[in-house]
C-alpha cells in the first residue's frame, strides 16, 4: 500500500461530490459544535458573501480550515481523522438554505451535494456524502439529509440525546437566520458556499500517519486521541447487547480521571505489558504488546476499570485502609511529586492484586519511594529507569519476594553507596533546581516529623554562606580559606529552603540580616531546614559541617542507606569470599527487555550455563558462529522450546569455552558476554570479578581479553 501523503485546497463543490464519501468512525466524539459556534459559522459567512463582488466568480476565496482523511487516491471512501464537526455543520447549513429556498430545482441541485444518486451507466449505488457515527447516523439521515426532514426536525419536541440535541440546536440557528434573508440572496449565499468556499484535505492512507498529522495539525473541534481510536475498536469487539453499557464504563472511567490522564493511564498500561522503552506509537504498540486488548471484554473488566480506579487512587494519594492508609499516601504524595513517572507501571501492578493487604502495601510504597528518590539523586538516565521498573513489574507479577535485597525494589549495597556519596556532595551543582528543591523538601518533612504542609506556589533554593561572599565580610572571615569555601559552599550542610524567590542582592548580606529578615518573617520561617539555620550564632566551617552530618542522617535512616558499600569495598569483600568457596561461582544474566533469565558457573575450565536458564526465541543479529552454535544446541535438545512457547530453555548443564560465547546464545545476537554476567545478587560484572582474581587463577574469561 501505499502511504503518500497529499494536500489539496478544494472548493465544497469538491467537497460533496462524487470524489469523496466520508464516514465519521466510531472513535470520534460525538457532534459537539453548540449554538454560538453554528452562529458564528453563519454571521462570518454572509460577512463574506456581503464584501463579495457581484460576479461571485472575482470574490476572494473563503477558508473554512482543513480536514484528515485515511483515504487513497484511487475511491471516494474516506474515514474522517479530524474534521467531522465542520462537515457535519455544512451538511446541516446545506440542508436549512434547501428547506429555506422555494426554486424546486435549486433544491434539487443542494440535495446532490448531500446525497450521491446511483448510476446505472456507472454502476454506482446511490449514498449519502457523509455518514454520522452509528448512533446519530440515521437520526442524521432521516431530519437533516432527507429533502424534508428538517421541517420535522425543528417541530420535534422529544428528549433527544446530547449530539442529536445538539443538531437540532444548530439547525434552529440557521433556520432563524436564514429566515430574513431574500430568496435573491439565499441563492447567492448558496452559491457562494458551494464554490467559493474551501477546505484543504490532508489525506494519507494509514491510519498512524493521519493521527500524527492530526496531532500537528492542532485544528479547530475536539482533540482526538489514541484512546479514542482503541475505544471503538475494542468496543467494536463486543457483542452489540452489552455495547452501550460497556461504553458507559469506559466513558465514566474517563470522565473521572479526566481526558489526558486517561491518555496517561493507556501509556502506563502499555508499559506494563511492553516492559520496554516505546518504540512507536501508543496505538501501534498497544495494539502489538497489550493482548488482554484483543478480548474486549475482559479487557475492560479485568485489565482497564482495575487500573482506572488503582490509578486514581494512585495519583490522588487516596489509598483507603483500616491500617497504615495515612503512612502509604504520605509515600504516594512524594511519589507524585518525581518529575518522572516510570515508577507507575509497576505500582499500578502491586496495587491492583495486593490493595487489601495494607502491610505489604505500605512495604511496597515505602521502598518505591526510596528506589524512585535514590534515583532522583543518582541522576539515573531515562533507559535505565524504564529497565528497572520493567524488571519490578515482571518481579510483582512473577509473585517475587520483594524484600529480598536481590529484588529489583530494593537498592544494592552499590546503589545506597552512590545516593549517600550524591547527597554528600555539591548538590546545588550537580542536580536541577527542580530535583534540589524537591530532595529538599523531603528533607524538611523529615526534619519536621511529618507535621510541615507545603502549600507554598513558589520554592527556591538558597545558600546560607553566599556563593561570592565580599572580600572583608564576615562569611570571609568565618570560612578565609578559598577552598574550604568551595569544598562547603554547595553542599547540603550549607543550603536551605525560602518560600519566595531567590534575591541576588540579599545573598551577600550578613548572617543576622539574612536570618532576621530573608530566612524569616517576623521571626518565623516556613522551613524546618530554615528553621535549623536560625539557631546558629555564627556560620563557619564547624556549622555546616555538623547540620550537613545531622541531615544526612535523617535522610540515611529514612531511605536505609547503612549498607552501602563502594564496588571496592563489594570487589574486595567478594574476592575474600570467593577465595573460601573454591569453583563455586555463580553469574547471572537478566534481559527486562527480553524477560530473560539465565544462570551459569564459571570453574576455570567451562562457562557453564546451568539447566532452566532462559534464552532468547531467535536469532536478531548478524550472523556469526555463535548462531550456528544455538542452532546446533537445538538440534542436540540441549535447547527446547518453553512450555508457553515464547523463548527457548536450557535442558541440561551447558558447557562454553567463554562467558560471551554463553551470552550470544541467550541473547540470540553477538554480546561481550563479560559486561554481561554479572556475579549473582551483585552489580559486578563478570570483568570486574576477573580483574581481582589472582593472576594463576584460571578463567575461561581470560580467552577475550
Amino acid at each position: 500500500m501505499s502511504h503518500t501523503l497529499t494536500a489539496k485546497e478544494q472548493s465544497l463543490s469538491k467537497i460533496f461530490s462524487d470524489d469523496y464519501a466520508f464516514t465519521i468512525p466510531g472513535y470520534q466524539r460525538p457532534y459537539a459544535w453548540g449554538r454560538d459556534q453554528a452562529q458564528e459559522l453563519l454571521d462570518d459567512l454572509l460577512g463574506a458573501l456581503a464584501a463579495a463582488p457581484n460576479q461571485l466568480n472575482d470574490a476572494a476565496p473563503y477558508f473554512l480550515g482543513s480536514i484528515v482523511l485515511i483515504k487513497t487516491e484511487a475511491v471516494p471512501d474516506a474515514t474522517v481523522v479530524d474534521g467531522q464537526q465542520r462537515l457535519t455543520t455544512l451538511t446541516l447549513l446545506l440542508s436549512a438554505i434547501r428547506a429555506s429556498v422555494n426554486d424546486a430545482e435549486l433544491q434539487k441541485d443542494i440535495t446532490g451535494c448531500i446525497y450521491e444518486r446511483g448510476s446505472l451507466v456507472k454502476g454506482t449505488q446511490p449514498r449519502y456524502r457523509l455518514l454520522l457515527r452509528e448512533r446519530d447516523r440515521d437520526f442524521f439521515r432521516d431530519y437533516v439529509q432527507h429533502e424534508n426532514g428538517l421541517q420535522e426536525l425543528a417541530q420535534l419536541n422529544t428528549v433527544l440525546p446530547d449530539a442529536q440535541s445538539r443538531l437540532r440546536a444548530n439547525a434552529l440557528v440557521f433556520m432563524e437566520g436564514l429566515a430574513k434573508m431574500p430568496q435573491a440572496e439565499l441563492v447567492r449565499l448558496v452559491q457562494f458556499v458551494i464554490t467559493r468556499c474551501y477546505l484543504v484535505t490532508v489525506a494519507t492512507p494509514d491510519l498512524d500517519s493521519a493521527y500524527r498529522i492530526f496531532g500537528v495539525l492542532n485544528s479547530r473541534g475536539l482533540d482526538l486521541s489514541a484512546t479514542d481510536i482503541l475505544k471503538a475498536e475494542i468496543i467494536g469487539g463486543i457483542a452489540p447487547a452489552l455495547r452501550d453499557a460497556y461504553t458507559k464504563k469506559w466513558e465514566d472511567e474517563e470522565e473521572d480521571l479526566g481526558r489526558d490522564e486517561f491518555g496517561e493511564l493507556f501509556s502506563h498500561i502499555r508499559m506494563v505489558y511492553r516492559k520496554a522503552k516505546s518504540q512507536g506509537t501508543l496505538l501501534k504498540e498497544f495494539k502489538e504488546h497489550v493482548a488482554p486488548a484483543k478480548q474486549s471484554q475482559s479487557f475492560i473488566d479485568n485489565v482497564l476499570l482495575p487500573m482506572a480506579q488503582a490509578f486514581g487512587e494512585l495519583r490522588d494519594a487516596d489509598y483507603a485502609s483500616t491500617h497504615h492508609a495515612e503512612e502509604v499516601n504520605e509515600h504516594l504524595r512524594w511519589l507524585n511529586r518525581l518529575e518522572f513517572k516510570d515508577w507507575v507501571p509497576p505500582a499500578l501492578t502491586f496495587f491492583v492484586s495486593h490493595r487489601q493487604q495494607p502491610d505489604a502495601v505500605l512495604a511496597f510504597f515505602r521502598d518505591l519511594e526510596r528506589l524512585g528518590y535514590s534515583m532522583l539523586a543518582r541522576k539515573t538516565g531515562v533507559n535505565d529507569r524504564i529497565e528497572r521498573f520493567s524488571a519490578l513489574t515482571n518481579a510483582v507479577e512473577a509473585g517475587a519476594d520483594l524484600s529480598l535485597t536481590t529484588s529489583p525494589l530494593q537498592l544494592s549495597s552499590d546503589e545506597q553507596y552512590q545516593t549517600y556519596a550524591a547527597l554528600s556532595g555539591p548538590l546545588y551543582e550537580t542536580h536541577s533546581p527542580r530535583a534540589l528543591a524537591l530532595l529538599l523538601l523531603r528533607l524538611d518533612r523529615l526534619m519536621s516529623d511529618g507535621s510541615a504542609s507545603y502549600q507554598h506556589q513558589v520554592v527556591s533554593v538558597e545558600h546560607v554562606m553566599p556563593q561570592q561572599p565580599a572580600p572583608n565580610s564576615q562569611w570571609a572571615t568565618w570560612v578565609p580559606d578559598k577552598a574550604e569555601h568551595q569544598l562547603w559552599v554547595h553542599r547540603l550542610g550549607n543550603l536551605t529552603l525560602l518560600s519566595r524567590k531567590k534575591n541576588s542582592s540579599a545573598s551577600n548580606r550578613d548572617f543576622d540580616w539574612k536570618k532576621s529578615a530573608y530566612f524569616s518573617k517576623g521571626g518565623v520561617c516556613a522551613f524546618a531546614l530554615t528553621t535549623q539555620v536560625l539557631q546558629y550564632a555564627e556560620w563557619h566551617t564547624e556549622a555546616m559541617q555538623q547540620r550537613q552530618e545531622s541531615l544526612l542522617a535523617k535522610l540515611e535512616a529514612h531511605w536505609r542507606l547503612e549498607d552501602r558499600k563502594s564496588k571496592a569495598e563489594l570487589a574486595e569483600a567478594l574476592l575474600a569470599d570467593l577465595t573460601a568457596a573454591g569453583d563455586a561461582v555463580i553469574f547471572e544474566l537478566e534481559s527486562s527487555r527480553h524477560g530473560l533469565v539465565a544462570t551459569a558457573k564459571e570453574s576455570g575450565k567451562a562457562f557453564t550455563v546451568l539447566a532452566g536458564s532462559q534464552v532468547k526465541l531467535d536469532w536478531s543479529g548478524q550472523p556469526h558462529s555463535y548462531s550456528q552454535l544455538r542452532e546446533d544446541l537445538r538440534e542436540s535438545g540441549a535447547l527446547k522450546l518453553s512450555e508457553t512457547g515464547t523463548h527457548l530453555v536450557f535442558a541440561c548443564d551447558t558447557d562454553f569455552k567463554s562467558p560471551s560465547a554463553a551470552s550470544a546464545t541467550v541473547l540470540g545476537r553477538t554480546d561481550n558476554g563479560r559486561n554481561t554476567w554479572r556475579l549473582k545478587g551483585t552489580a559486578i560484572t563478570y570483568a570486574a570479578w576477573q580483574d581481582n582474581l589472582p593472576g594463576n587463577q584460571p578463567a575461561t574469561g581470560r580467552s577475550e581479553v
